[in-house]
């Protein structure tokens, strides 16, 4: 290798590690706040109806930056719009911690996970575009390594922020490394050039039609479950996600310029990629969000012990990654990819047999599973899908196969929220049925002396025991409603792989 390649080599993976840091604190901010919503909540009085757009806000902003980043990557390069996206993260997040009121935080919120929504795209479009293919795979490692770590440890961390420091700091930990990431980015990133005059092809009407469907799409996937799927606000808002996504996808057919390119679906192996990228976001974000919930719901941990506990997901991440990167290079992506969903849905499913005494030693293996399954879904899904793109498409496919990795999360929590929300009462009503029947094994579940359950018909249940009993009856219907909840998101991981022999065989180097 001569000078100059070595001196290539080494400022493109020092720019390349400097922006997957960037995207790992984007990614990481809308995990660890979830973990001190209460202390926030109770810091600006904000109503208990309105806690959940706090999160609801970032994601929805996030969501239409991913959107427009292929526009975005003309107009302004991939250097200068990761550096405005980096220093716009920064700036509001500051805005964030010093929000005197919640109606403030909620629009700097917005604003905050419009420009960290902008990062997450670019990594995945520099990795194919820094790098030699020999060496893609590597890169997407790292990056998609850290993507997928910060959900994972966001929950600890942000337990011990919040109760170490204050919950401001969960904001101004962003400021340090934003801004020197900016500043590594803007010295050493030298892929494409600006041009601004493809800042006046910019389609405003499809750009307010996505805006509207993606916003729509994630209120009524926030909201039905409660409201009710056939209630007429949610009908309204499902109306609305279509009628503007319909009229988005016309203009961006018809368009010469479109804020989308949506030619790359007519690549088969792409569109099949993103079928996977949409049931990898729905497995990590259910997780995560199953996880913590099930640990303070269930066992009535504080947000550490919840951290320390999926902190197990993490280091199986990391320890899975050199393994990931080696198979990349000696299997055929198709069979990797069956391994890591066949891995993931294993470790979903196993969670699904959970009593209320489940804890570390019990979700151990399952997260391991889980996490070690994670990079061997991701590096040839990204691979197959944008590593046989046109380069003059890869940006914009970036752009889409991330995009569906967040709609497939957003459906995966509103799957879940309605399991959780709907199934409890169903369990109760089975769980006494049983108990009155004198059942032993459903005793065991819910934690009752199974001695003096015999398989005969209980007596009269006094209002003594039946007081006693209650809590522990609703504790079993939730365990039941989460396990439900691990098989049905473990299941649809497992459908996926049908659509595996569809993907055609990648090509050689």
């Amino acid at each position: 290798m001569t000078a100059t390649r070595q001196e290539h080599s080494w400022r493109s993976w020092v720019a390349f590690a400097a922006m997957a840091i960037g995207m790992f604190f984007a990614i990481l901010d809308i995990q660890i706040v979830a973990s001190s919503l209460i202390d926030i909540q109770f810091a600006l009085n904000i109503p208990p109806d309105r806690l959940s757009y706090l999160q609801t806000t970032y994601l929805i902003a996030e969501i239409v930056a991913i959107a427009m980043t292929g526009w975005l990557t003309r107009v302004l390069s991939t250097r200068w719009l990761f550096v405005c996206a980096m220093i716009g993260f920064v700036l509001f997040s500051v805005c964030c911690a010093a929000a005197p009121t919640y109606q403030w935080l909620f629009t700097f919120r917005a604003l905050q996970g419009f420009f960290g929504g902008a990062i997450i795209p670019v990594i995945f479009t520099a990795a194919f575009r820094m790098f030699p293919p020999a060496d893609q795979g590597k890169a997407t490692v790292l990056g998609g390594g850290l993507a997928m770590l910060a959900p994972t440890v966001g929950p600890f961390i942000g337990g011990w922020i919040t109760e170490t420091l204050s919950w401001h700091w969960l904001f101004l930990i962003n400021i340090g490394p934003g801004l020197l990431v900016a500043a590594i980015a803007a010295r050493l990133i030298n892929i494409d050039k600006p041009d601004l005059k493809h800042a006046f092809t910019l389609d405003a009407v499809a750009l307010a039609s996505i805006t509207v469907c993606l916003a729509t799409l994630e209120l009524t996937l926030k909201e039905a479950p409660s409201l009710g799927w056939t209630s007429r606000p949610a009908a309204f808002l499902a109306f609305a996600c279509v009628l503007t996504g319909g009229w988005f996808v016309r203009r961006s057919l018809y368009r010469r310029a479109p804020l989308i390119d949506l030619s790359v679906f007519g690549d088969r192996t792409f569109v099949i990629g993103c079928v996977f990228s949409f049931v990898l976001g729905m497995a990590l974000y259910g997780m995560t969000y199953l996880m913590p919930l099930f640990l303070g719901v269930v066992r009535q941990h504080g947000p550490l012990t919840i951290g320390t506990i999926m902190m197990v997901t993490g280091a199986a991440q990391l320890l899975a990654a050199p393994a990931a990167a080696a198979l990349e290079q000696r299997m055929d992506a198709r069979v990797m990819m069956a391994l890591g969903y066949g891995l993931f849905a294993a470790g979903l499913i196993w969670n699904g047999f959970a009593t209320y005494q489940w804890d570390f030693d019990e979700l151990f293996w399952p997260q391991v599973l889980r996490g070690a399954a994670v990079m061997i879904c991701l590096l040839p899904a990204t691979r197959l899908a944008l590593g046989q793109l046109p380069a003059d498409k890869i940006a914009n496919g970036s752009s889409v196969f991330n995009l569906m990795r967040n709609i497939g999360g957003a459906v995966g929590l509103a799957v879940i929220d309605t399991v959780l929300e709907l199934r409890p009462a169903h369990h109760v009503d089975r769980i006494v049925a049983a108990l009155l029947d004198g059942d032993r094994d459903m005793a065991l579940f819910v934690g009752l002396p199974p001695e003096r359950f015999t398989g005969m018909p209980l007596e009269e249940i006094d209002a003594a025991t039946r007081q006693v009993v209650e809590p522990l009856v609703e504790r079993a219907a939730a365990v039941a409603s989460f396990n439900e909840a691990w098989w049905l998101v473990g299941g649809l991981v497992g459908l996926a792989l049908l659509a595996l022999p569809l993907m055609r065989k990648p090509a050689a180097d």
